[in-house]
């Protein structure tokens, strides 16, 4: 399953997808049959991969597509722009959250914006999904404008961070 918008596709990893990911020898992008980038891999992001995506990923009790790593492309360069990822499935109150980040060099050109509002779109049609929430912090002006622009409010203030919620039904 892939989601697409006029510029992007969104593709969630599979597990062995993700090891390739996690290798950043371009091993993805000739899988997905892109144009090699230049892409770096935060010490956060590898980790959060290597112990929570990665087993909760392979886990059949588990819904994938929740728990993964989603590649953004872009359609035009045929490139990794960046990723989003929900973390976790939803909860008991139908709450779930989500993280996203630009690689650097397709910052500022829309397309953060474009995929938050494609995954909102794709989780306002599951019926357990009733909540999104994000963390942004507080200098990272960019981040939070994605969430603006997407209709997220500001709930909350702490610890250098803001936390957002959009409310789908």
């Amino acid at each position: 399953m892939t989601l697409e918008t006029d510029r992007l596709i969104l593709h969630p990893l599979t597990h062995n997808q993700l090891l390739k990911y996690v290798r950043n020898d371009n091993s993805l992008e000739n899988e997905l049959k892109l144009k090699h980038g230049h892409n770096v891999i935060s010490d956060e992001l590898q980790e959060a991969i290597r112990e929570t995506i990665l087993p909760n990923v392979i886990d059949a009790n588990k819904n994938y597509l929740y728990n993964t790593l989603w590649s953004i492309i872009s359609k035009d360069d045929e490139k990794l722009v960046g990723d989003i990822c929900f973390v976790g499935e939803p909860d008991a109150n139908g709450e779930i959250e989500i993280g996203y980040g630009t690689y650097e060099q397709f910052r500022n050109k829309g397309y953060m914006t474009e995929a938050v509002g494609r995954l909102i779109r794709w989780a306002a049609t599951q019926p357990e999904v009733k909540i999104i929430t994000a963390s942004t912090e507080i200098d990272n002006v960019a981040s939070y404008s994605v969430l603006e622009k997407n209709n997220f409010v500001k709930i909350a203030e702490g610890e250098g961070m803001f936390t957002w919620k959009l409310n789908l039904r």
